[in-house]
């Protein structure tokens, strides 16, 4: 028996377009497997609604369907008036047989010639109900090539993937030079399998558990420029979460953060500032040292005699922009070792025994 499109959508065979539309609008909200659920019997009456409705919502489909069901009703009508025929003349040679009573050959061919125009209504019935089913098989054939393109249509709706945020630390040096980070960020992809329309094979996709999408780790090296301040926002277009059945992806941003707190380096304009601790004797007597610019390690003198918290300029060591370069200005902090030797604190006792100087008397004069 064919399927009837018009009690599965719950309308009548006059029914306009708008009432087709409507009535498919509220089947398809009440038995989406997202809202019925994923069992076999919703995907099916899902799948049988819009099957429906894309015959009937197509005029040329739907007077192809009405016509073909139209055969059906013909056929059955034929069948009933060539029976009617066929009892009719039968009688008529029934009536002329007795009348005439003709030989006895003649009479026994009767039950055969009755016998074979049975035979041949049968095959006729049988003959019109394989016509109507070969036409009723291909029309349906026809129409689910024909509408492969359009479900795709309907079922793959367009998707954007969603923006990602993350935050990425830096060093001061690396704010102020620019650097190029390795980045470590999780996004989402359409599903591989179901690609994502959640369903596959009649139910929920099994692969990715009818989410549609997968979680994915990916790497990005990523250029920070420099100068960049803190919280600054840099957008990598693209590199979101992956758009659905041709949406566009997301974007990626990152947050920078830059580490002030444990950094060695500070800086103002094209001027880097760092503070260098130096041990009592190297400011008393005088020393060279290291330290570390933008370039590389460089030697610094340091004179006789330096107080805590003296300034030293080293120029031309700081940022360079626009064909101008900064200095680098150190700030000497004077600390006293916390695990002095043996040796050391005889030294600073022999120290102390020669020194007769009182270096606080001067802060009460006043």
């Amino acid at each position: 028996m064919e399927k009837n499109y018009y009690e599965i959508l719950g309308i009548k065979p006059d029914a306009t377009d708008n009432e087709i539309k409507s009535a498919f609008r509220k089947l398809a909200r009440k038995w989406h497997p997202d809202v019925a659920g994923n069992s076999k019997d919703v995907v099916n009456k899902f799948k049988e609604i819009n099957e429906a409705y894309e015959i009937l919502s197509n005029p040329e489909k739907r007077k192809k369907y009405d016509t073909l069901r139209g055969i059906f009703t013909q056929t059955q009508t034929q069948n009933k008036t060539s029976e009617t025929k066929t009892e009719k003349k039968q009688e008529e040679k029934n009536t002329t047989a007795k009348e005439t009573r003709q030989t006895k050959n003649t009479q026994q061919k009767g039950p055969e010639k009755r016998a074979t125009q049975g035979e041949q209504k049968k095959q006729e019935q049988q003959s019109n109900k394989n016509a109507f089913q070969d036409a009723w098989e291909s029309f349906l054939k026809k129409t689910k090539e024909a509408d492969k393109p359009k479900q795709n249509k309907y079922t793959a709706k367009k998707i954007d993937g969603k923006d990602i945020t993350s935050e990425i630390t830096i060093t001061v040096l690396e704010a102020l030079q620019g650097t190029t980070r390795t980045v470590n960020i999780l996004h989402t992809e359409p599903c591989p399998k179901c690609h994502g329309r959640k369903f596959a094979n009649g139910g929920i996709c099994a692969y990715c558990k009818g989410a549609g999408e997968m979680s994915v780790h990916k790497k990005l090296s990523v250029r920070i420029p420099e100068k960049v301040k803190h919280g600054s926002k840099i957008r990598i277009a693209g590199e979101g979460n992956q758009g659905i059945n041709g949406g566009k992806n997301g974007d990626l941003y990152l947050i920078i953060k830059v580490d002030t707190e444990n950094s060695a380096y500070q800086y103002d304009g094209l001027n880097i500032l760092q503070t260098v601790p130096v041990e009592p004797y190297e400011a008393v007597l005088g020393s060279t040292i290291e330290v570390k610019t933008p370039d590389g390690y460089v030697q610094m003198k340091i004179m006789p005699n330096t107080m805590n918290g003296q300034k030293y300029r080293l120029a031309k060591e700081g940022l360079e922009k626009d064909g101008k370069k900064g200095d680098m200005i150190i700030t000497i902090s004077i600390e006293i070792p916390k695990d002095l030797t043996a040796e050391e604190r005889i030294l600073y006792e022999k120290l102390k025994l020669a020194s007769n100087r009182n270096i606080r008397e001067k802060i009460y004069d006043n």
